[in-house]
């Protein structure tokens, strides 16, 4: 009886663990393919004008619409 319980401890233990590793990789996966879809976006002059906002010379980045806050090649 005791080993049972010892067994069921250890295996639900076990259990937990690869949950909360197989939770952390997916966090650290999506966190991963943000920062990379938001460093590698930028815009052209012509699509920051198409989405309604102007281009920001001084720091190269489109200022309003759709486009506000990315950076312009």
């Amino acid at each position: 009886m005791r080993i049972r319980r010892i067994s069921a401890a250890v295996i639900a233990t076990a259990a937990l663990a690869g949950l909360g590793l197989t939770g952390a990789a997916t966090a650290h996966a999506a966190t991963a393919t943000t920062v990379t879809a938001a460093v590698t976006e930028s815009l052209t002059p012509g699509e920051c004008e198409k989405g309604g906002g102007t281009v920001d010379w001084a720091t190269n980045t489109c200022k309003g619409g759709s486009g506000d806050g990315q950076m312009v090649d």
